[in-house]
């Protein structure tokens, strides 16, 4: 199945191809992640609607100026706001502005401190945005947020864990996103080479302190997906129904 590439959305990727629950691979074209959809041209369409047609949903995990300030560029998407406000750059300003020396490890600890909160603090997105998955419709769905790397980045952990994909592999996945950011343009904040070099980036302690608290908090990820998600068996069944095949 060949992949698209969207010039003006780099972290747009297709999720299938993976192998999951009873050796089952995830589908293609059914689940995509990716970063904003705002400035999408009208060569990034015309690849988006020869691969996957003219219907697509959108969850888009952005915060609401975020959100505001690039609205997705799909023409006819159905476009479903799960609002994440974005608090890493702001906390990070401020402790610059106050006369912080910050290192890369305190940057580190800090983007660990925000995965934690998607887990302590917006878990009924994440819900959410699993209740869309399981809807029964053949429209694909893109999932995102701003860089596509943090938000979205644990979304598509937490799927395809649900899906049965080996952690190993969910950690590959979600490490792609340094691949497909290299080289972008960053931010015009004015924030020391320490501080962007994490920043603009993933590392894997992210994603390992995010899935500490959910094993703290929920005893595993099957306990999170059950307690916090409301995705029991009955759903994880369905789940596996529409984005594996045999």
């Amino acid at each position: 199945m060949p992949s698209i590439t969207l010039p003006n959305a780099p972290n747009f990727r297709d999720l299938g191809g993976y192998t999951g629950h009873e050796g089952r691979t995830v589908r293609h074209q059914r689940l995509f992640r990716s970063d904003h959809l705002g400035h999408l041209t009208a060569h990034d369409l015309s690849l988006l609607a020869t691969h996957i047609g003219e219907s697509v949903r959108v969850l888009d995990l952005r915060g609401v100026t975020e959100r505001q300030s690039a609205m997705c560029a799909i023409p006819g998407a159905t476009v479903h706001s799960l609002p994440i406000e974005p608090t890493i750059v702001q906390k990070l300003t401020d402790l610059i502005q106050a006369g912080a020396k910050l290192s890369s490890a305190d940057v580190v600890a800090l983007m660990q401190d925000t995965y934690r909160g998607f887990v302590r603090g917006n878990t009924p997105r994440f819900a959410a945005l699993f209740g869309h998955v399981l809807q029964a419709d053949e429209a694909p769905i893109v999932f995102h947020c701003t860089a596509g790397k943090d938000r979205t980045g644990f979304a598509a952990a937490l799927l395809l864990l649900a899906l049965g994909v080996p952690r190993d592999v969910v950690f590959g996945d979600f490490m792609l996103t340094n691949a497909r950011l290299q080289g972008r343009a960053r931010s015009a904040l004015a924030m020391p080479p320490e501080v962007v070099s994490v920043l603009y980036g993933v590392q894997a302690d992210f994603l390992h302190a995010a899935l500490d608290a959910v094993d703290a908090d929920f005893g595993s990820v099957q306990g999170y997906l059950r307690e916090g998600l409301a995705v029991g068996e009955v759903e994880l069944a369905r789940l596996r129904e529409l984005y594996l095949r045999d």
